[in-house]
């Protein structure tokens, strides 16, 4: 089971899967093969937003689960970025929740390939 720094909105099959598991399917931010898309924000690593957004467009099935799964991304980054604490940290809080609006409107807009990729058509 995974272990995270952070209480992310998570399926119970992402929170169940093992490593390996998550592993076939779950590389980080950007879609595998394409453009490489920063993993951080200012030094504050979101790939653990990004893996499970990565899993939930491998295991979902509809348009709906597309809508709900970019959702999560968005409310997983801002939880990671609402979690820091320091002086550094909270100076830089508005410039990261920014770019999660970013993130989050470049898989609504452009993540259509990545999660309908390898389905059956609808």
């Amino acid at each position: 089971m995974i272990e995270l720094r952070y209480n992310l909105h998570l399926s119970e099959s992402y929170r169940d899967a093992t490593d390996a598991q998550r592993g076939t399917c779950c590389n980080g931010c950007g879609a595998r093969g394409g453009m490489p898309v920063p993993k951080t924000f200012w030094g504050l690593s979101i790939n653990e937003a990004c893996n499970v957004h990565d899993w939930d467009y491998h295991h979902g099935k509809t348009l709906e689960d597309k809508h709900t799964a970019d959702r999560f991304m968005l409310f997983n980054m801002l939880i990671i970025i609402e979690a820091q604490t320091g002086w550094n940290q909270v100076v830089l809080k508005p410039a990261r929740r920014r770019r999660a609006m970013k993130y989050y409107e470049a898989v609504v807009m452009f993540g259509a390939g990545a999660f309908w990729a390898g389905k059956p058509a609808q």
